[in-house]
This record gives structure tokens, sequence and C-alpha cells, in this order.
């Protein structure tokens, strides 16, 4: 069965993450993607580790499913044969600011006026109508703007600290699938193509404010802002007599279980602290440390069997070395061992959803440097000859 999106060509201009992990999600969804790399490849091709250059591990991880073609966009020949494969290509994405895609002439109105039924899809720093619109972005730099380790601070050390994931390039990375997805079905309706702008900083703040707007989002303002349940320093892996376990009592329902557990049914009914979530929370730093009490006074083992009786939410907290053994992950397969053709056994993260029909999947491996460079011009309509005199002038690499 072919995947959702078969017969869909994505050029793919993006570059080390988000874009990457974007692009490697349309392919997994069946897109031909074409990988469009400078001379000198990927950055991120040559992050340790590495069994081989240019074939990092976490290259691997976001470039699956992919055809690499190497074009020097500086060289006119080069921006001439990218033009020629825009003129049958569904998808432009990049993720590089506007401004540098005007540079090279691939603004929306030169390749709409090659393709009107392009989708263009930049994914960037932030929305080009404000004063940050021009700024380089990273996933440190959207997390610091968005107040994130300000906020690691508060329920920390106090010293503001980065999240130790990418979780700016991966999420918006996600919400470019979806825009690409949504603005290809409308295409389809309308037979006309679009430009679309991702910009992370705007895209992520529904992800600190949704939650933590609270009184400020009334005019005037009922209270600051600030969610304290997710502000509470105890809102963390509860320590147990022999390690951590990561535990949510949340609804009425936990409580009343919690209780029930420890035999203190009675204390329930009379602690006003506990009637409602909207006291619960008012009080949550205190319940809380009450809750950690308790913890210390039994194993991670017993707990994690007594809330499951309960049905009250838990988990292990997990390592990272812990995660790649996980026995659910082992159990569903999650961890495919495939064969690379350079860089031999390897271990790929399937794709997470099932599908009753038209299963994404894993159809090609990362490729090398321009491993496809002359199937893809060739399919462009070059000739071998015109293929080999590009790659003499330092167009292309044949990889």
């Amino acid at each position: 069965m072919s995947g959702p999106l078969d017969g869909i060509r994505i050029i793919d201009l993006t570059s080390v993450l988000m874009g990457p992990f974007a692009t490697q999600l349309l392919g997994d969804y069946g897109a031909d993607v074409i990988k469009v790399e400078p001379p000198t490849g990927d950055t991120s091709r040559g992050i340790v580790p590495a069994l081989h250059p240019g074939m990092a591990a976490a290259f691997l991880h976001v470039n699956r499913n992919k055809r690499a073609l190497v074009l020097d966009l500086k060289i006119p020949a080069g921006l001439t044969a990218l033009l020629r494969l825009i003129e049958g290509a569904d998808v432009l994405i990049y993720n590089v600011r506007p401004q540098a895609m005007a540079r090279l002439g691939l603004t929306w109105e030169a390749v709409s006026a090659v393709n009107p039924r392009l989708i263009y899809a930049g994914v960037f720093g932030y929305g080009q109508a404000g004063p940050y619109g021009a700024k380089p972005a990273y996933d440190d730099l959207i997390q610091g703007v968005l107040g994130i380790p300000s906020m690691v601070a508060t329920v920390g050390d106090g010293i503001p600290r980065y999240v130790p994931v990418a979780m700016i390039d991966r999420t918006v990375g996600m919400a470019a699938v979806a825009a690409v997805s949504a603005a290809l079905y409308r295409r389809e309706k309308s037979g006309v193509g679009q430009s679309i702008d991702i910009p992370m900083f705007e895209t992520m703040v529904p992800f600190v404010l949704g939650e933590h707007m609270c009184g400020r989002t009334y005019e005037p303002a009922t209270g600051p802002v600030g969610y304290p349940r997710m502000l509470a320093r105890e809102r963390a892996p509860f320590a147990t007599r022999d390690g951590y376990v990561c535990v949510l009592i949340y609804n009425d329902k936990h409580w009343r279980s919690f209780y029930r557990m420890l035999g203190r049914e009675d204390e329930l009914a009379q602690d006003p602290r506990l009637r409602t979530i909207g006291s619960r929370t008012e009080h949550v730093q205190a319940l809380y440390a009450m809750v950690a009490d308790i913890l210390l006074t039994r194993t991670t083992e017993e707990w994690l069997a007594l809330f499951n009786t309960a049905d009250i939410p838990a988990m292990p907290l997990s390592t990272l070395d812990s995660l790649m053994d996980d026995p659910h992950l082992r159990a569903i397969g999650y961890f495919e061992p495939m064969e690379h053709p350079s860089e031999g056994p390897i271990y790929q993260m399937r794709p997470a959803a099932t599908w009753s029909e038209s299963p994404p999947d894993i159809r090609r491996l990362a490729p090398r440097l321009g491993e496809h460079s002359a199937e893809v011009l060739l399919e462009a309509g070059y000739s071998n000859a015109d293929i080999e005199q590009l790659a003499a002038a330092g167009v292309t690499f044949l990889g």
C-alpha cells in the first residue's frame, strides 16, 4: 500500500533539524522528497557520532525517505536546474530566512511564476510583519524569547536553563507538516498553490500561554499570568524509598482513590483544599509537598503496583538508556533494525501512528551526499552528458 501523500513531489531546501524533520514526516507519508544540498552538504552531516564522514547519527534520524541532490544555487546553472525541478513539484519547503531566499532569486513571486500550483512553505524564526522578522532563530533562542528558561528557573534552582530536547524545532516541524498537508488539500479543490509562512515564535506562543495566560486572558486582567500547578516546584517526579515515580493525582476520582488506597478516606472530606479542582490548584504546592512525604514511605515498585490497582496515572521515571530498552517500545517493534547501504546495521524509529489504509512507512534510509543527483537530474530532462558537465563545473556532485 502507498502512503497518503504518494504522488506528491517535495523540493526540500531545509537543513539541520526543524525542516528536515518536517520533510522526513512528509516522506514517511509517501511523498517523493528531493533533498537539495549545497556541495558542502547539510551541516548536520558533520555532527558526531558518525561511522563515516557526512553520515552522522543525527542526520540519519531526520533524513530518511528522501533522495539527495547536490546543487550549488549560487551558480546560475544550479538555480536553473532547481527551477526545472520546481516546474514539476508540488511543494517547496525551506527553513532559511526569507531574505536569503530573495537573494537566491527564489521568492514566492519568482517560483509561482514557474509553477502556480506550487505550495511554497517557509519555516523560520519570526513573522515577517514584526520587528523580529529578519532575526536569525534557533531552538535555544526561541525557548529563551518564549520564557521557557525563566519557568525552569522558577521551578528549579533559580538558574534559567533550556529544556534539553529540541522541542521547538520538532514541534514547529510538525506544524509545518500540518500546514503543507492542509494547503495540498485546498489546492485539490481550487487548483491554485499558495505561500505559507510557519514562524517558530508565533507557533510556539500558545504552547506557553495556553495554560499560563490565566488572569491576563481578561480585560481588565483578573490576576497574574502563570498556572500554579505547572509552576509548583513540587511538580516533579516524586522520590520514593529507592528511586522515583511519576504520578498525577489530578481529578476528583484520582484523589478519592488515593485516599482510599491509603486508608484515610475520612481525611478527604475534612480537608477543604481537596474539594474541587479549583481549590486543589490554589493549594497545589502544599498538596504536592504532602504527597511527596507520603511517597517516601514505600519503594517505587510498591507504589506503581498500588497506583495501577487504584487506576491512578503513574509511570516509572526513565533515563535515556532505559528508554531505549522500554518494554512497551520493544513489544511494538518501535526501533526497527535496518541495513543501511553504507552505515551497516542501524535502528530507525518507525512512524508512530497506525493507519487502516495507506500507512506511512520507511522506504529508503538517509542518503549519502549527492547519492541521487544523476537520477533526479535525468528525471528533470538533463542528459547524461549535461549532468557530467554540471558536475565538472561544480554545480552538482554525483555521490
